[in-house]
């Protein structure tokens, strides 16, 4: 039975964890917002997903980078520097007794309004900013074998309908994806661009193997996500030839091997995509880049340690 791409191990600690809402913690139970949130009448807002490894925040200005790039696209006011906000997502791991195996959910919507109506100019507070840190880590999905995908009929859209480069809080479509894909018992759903060739899926992104070559969409129709830019750029320091381009589900279903990736899990295999069986099963160049790719985590930590970080 398929359960997503998000599982994770059930921990205990996590119900008496600390949550920082606008610089103030408060128990789990007590964390509140307004019911006339911004984020809560209308998804407007910007979030990341960031691991705390080792004590690290794993690629940290690569995520606040475009979370504030996100914020300025939407003309929010974040109201705190980003080197700020980094201490306070510190302050509250460390406030929880934190060090490793902890995923954040940093969200950040316009504020309070005076009434339930979209215009930001009836905005009556400054941002809020919710920083959440879990003990979490990723439960083996199909383990041996990979996860599997359904192709969706809902579509990546165009920047002009919503742009799909930006990690809004309005994720609909996605949504809609995501239940199009458990019906099917699926763990995830593929999801195509207007034109018909692969995008990403509906909360990570896509490779497929072909050959020695990897290939991932253009680009033109997902959000450029954190861990599908570093295993690019892994690809590139270690010599796998890797492509960004415009490929098809034939293209899909007669690859060697295919993986997603994310903030959460990392690179996951991908065993089947509509009932097609990927490749024979060896994953052996997903493997491979997921090695590369931790590499690439402790090395950010040593640059940050470095830094004084």
């Amino acid at each position: 039975m398929a359960k997503g791409t998000h599982q994770y191990i059930d921990d205990p600690r996590n119900q008496t964890i600390l949550i920082n809402i606008n610089g103030e913690l408060f128990p789990r139970s007590e964390a509140k917002i307004s019911v006339f949130d911004s984020g809560f009448i209308l998804g407007d807002g910007v979030w990341e997903g960031i691991r705390l490894h080792q004590g690290h925040l794993a690629f940290i200005a690569q995520h606040m980078r475009r979370l504030y790039d996100g914020a300025k696209a939407l003309d929010m006011d974040i109201g705190i520097s980003s080197d700020e906000l980094v201490a306070r997502i510190y302050a509250t791991c460390k406030a929880n007794g934190m060090h490793d195996g902890v995923h954040i959910r940093l969200m950040v919507t316009r504020g309070e309004k005076a009434t339930p109506y979209q215009d930001p100019r009836v905005t009556i507070s400054a941002a809020t900013i919710v920083i959440i840190a879990e003990h979490k880590k990723a439960l083996g999905l199909a383990q041996g074998d990979g996860v599997s995908l359904f192709t969706t009929h809902v579509r990546r859209g165009y920047p002009d309908v919503q742009d799909p480069k930006l990690n809004t809080h309005s994720k609909l479509n996605c949504i809609f994806a995501c239940i199009q894909a458990a019906k099917a018992q699926a763990d995830e759903a593929l999801m195509l661009d207007p034109h018909g060739f692969v995008a990403t899926c509906n909360s990570t992104h896509f490779f497929i193997v072909r050959g020695d070559e990897v290939w991932t969409s253009s680009g033109d129709f997902c959000l450029d996500g954190i861990t599908r830019r570093n295993v690019i750029n892994v690809c590139k320091a270690n010599n796998v030839p890797v492509y960004e381009r415009n490929f098809t589900l034939a293209d899909v279903y007669g690859a060697d091997e295919a993986f997603i990736t994310g903030t959460f899990a990392g690179l996951t295999p991908v065993s089947e995509v509509d009932g097609r069986k990927i490749g024979v099963g060896s994953h052996a160049i997903t493997k491979q880049l997921e090695r590369h790719y931790v590499e690439l985590i402790e090395q950010d930590h040593q640059n940050n340690s470095q830094l004084g970080a």
